[in-house]
């Protein structure tokens, strides 16, 4: 019997949409399609949240005093960076934002810019900055008219030829992402962030995907610089419902 080996997938988690896995065989270049549903990817999700080394459970009171210091880069509320490549924080996912702090502390993600500022913390005060932080109202973006069509087709659909999955799958369709698993909210994050963080990604300088196999590296590495900025433009103007 001839061996399926996995080439490619693309997985949406769009309302009633069921996940898509692509297999090929070697015979005659037979291709066989297979649906999962949404069962299966679920539990992909849950391995990943309770794979994970950290636990968020903070004092968003003690949070708030904590991220004093924060507001010269982040903003008073954290919803705007001070530069336009430094990330927003407010309203981000909890388990993320502590997954984060806890590798810029370590040093396993290089940030030359947060060097030292979370030196002697301790890991009650990273899981308080981390509640504090998710507890504030959710950032917000506009994109621009700028290939908005092509950065719409990559978030929704990914590039099957290229091997690039869609990034509903792990960051929803709304961009709210999933704190159980800890994949962080994008929906009206600052594009020039995110378009340094995809760079890194595919450049290999960024390397905080070990948990999921190195997800974010193999689909960052299928983007041109061109696709990189449309799909960073869109996600910019997500909105979340309700928002």
């Amino acid at each position: 019997m001839a061996s399926a080996t996995l080439r490619r997938g693309i997985l949406d988690t769009g309302p009633g949409a069921l996940s898509w896995v692509k297999l090929n065989t070697p015979c005659e270049g037979r291709k066989i399609d297979m649906r999962l549903n949404g069962l299966v990817l679920a539990l992909v999700l849950f391995s990943f949240a309770i794979g994970s080394h950290v636990q968020a459970g903070g004092n968003i009171e003690a949070g708030k005093s904590l991220a004093l210091a924060c507001a010269a880069c982040h903003g008073q509320d954290g919803s705007q960076g001070l530069m336009p490549n430094y990330p927003k924080l407010a309203g981000q996912n909890e388990k993320y934002l502590l997954d984060q702090l806890h590798m810029i502390q370590s040093g396993e993600r290089v940030a030359p810019l947060m060097a030292g500022q979370l030196n002697g913390k301790s890991s009650q005060q990273l899981s308080d900055l981390a509640a504090y932080f998710a507890s504030l109202p959710g950032f917000k973006g506009v994109s621009t008219d700028d290939k908005l069509t092509l950065g719409e087709s990559i978030y929704r659909g990914g590039i099957m030829e290229k091997g690039v999955s869609a990034c509903t799958a792990c960051h929803s369709p709304s961009g709210v992402g999933n704190n159980l698993a800890g994949f962080p909210r994008v929906a009206g994050q600052s594009q020039e962030y995110l378009v340094e963080q995809l760079t890194r990604y595919r450049e290999g300088t960024r390397a905080t995907d070990e948990k999921t196999g190195g997800m974010m590296r193999q689909i960052a590495g299928g983007l041109t610089d061109g696709e990189i900025q449309a799909l960073a433009n869109y996600i910019q103007g997500l909105q979340m419902s309700g928002e």
